[in-house]
């Protein structure tokens, strides 16, 4: 059974959550990324009643801080679909991790850069526990070999990234989902990750 086909389905979140977690790593992101924009939707949307996300879900405890943990990405939009979040403890930081965005039009767009935090002291944000949020800039200090971080103001990523936020849920132990608002008002779309087998 594939994870598409689970959803189309109707299959229970439990079941989807074991079938994952149930998948060699690679199987896993084969299976993830293969969720069309479609069932992007329908999953967040059942996602709903998920356990909700930690920061540790994203760069889990025994990952040293200032290492990169990636997750393996795709997207809702019809062109550039497939791309990685990078992440990383700041050891300077607590209660947040930063990223950026890996692609192949990252070289014209940018790195789109994020600090990863949770919503709210409460957990009531329906939306989801851990927001990414692009309107803040982390500090120049990352793991080796990252870009140089800028602001999502400057350049051609104002048009990606600048005034958004990605909230997100819990599918599995490894997988996500979130759903991206432009200046929390417009929603631009869903996608799904999948954290590497690596930093399990």
């Amino acid at each position: 059974m594939k994870l598409s086909q689970m959803i189309q389905d109707q299959a229970p979140m439990e079941e989807l959550a074991a079938h994952l977690d149930s998948l060699p790593a690679l199987e896993r992101r084969a299976q993830t990324l293969a969720v069309e924009a479609k069932l992007q939707k329908l999953l967040y949307e059942r996602a709903q009643s998920s356990a909700p996300l930690s920061l540790d879900f994203f760069v889990p405890p025994h990952v040293p801080d200032n290492t990169e943990v990636i997750h393996y990405g795709r997207n809702a939009m019809p062109a550039f679909q497939y791309f990685q979040k990078r992440w990383a403890r700041p050891a300077n930081k607590e209660g947040q991790l930063i990223g950026y965005n890996e692609a192949s039009m990252r070289p014209l767009i940018g790195p789109g850069y994020f600090v990863a935090h949770p919503t709210d002291a409460e957990g009531t944000d329906v939306r989801g526990a851990v927001v990414v949020d692009y309107f803040m800039t982390p500090d120049p200090t990352t793991p080796p070999g990252w870009p140089r971080v800028r602001p999502n103001s400057r350049g051609l990523q104002m048009f990606v990234y600048n005034k958004t936020r990605d909230y997100m849920r819990r599918i599995s132990q490894h997988v996500s989902i979130g759903i991206a608002y432009r200046q929390e008002k417009t929603v631009m779309g869903y996608f799904v990750l999948c954290r590497d087998d690596k930093t399990q």
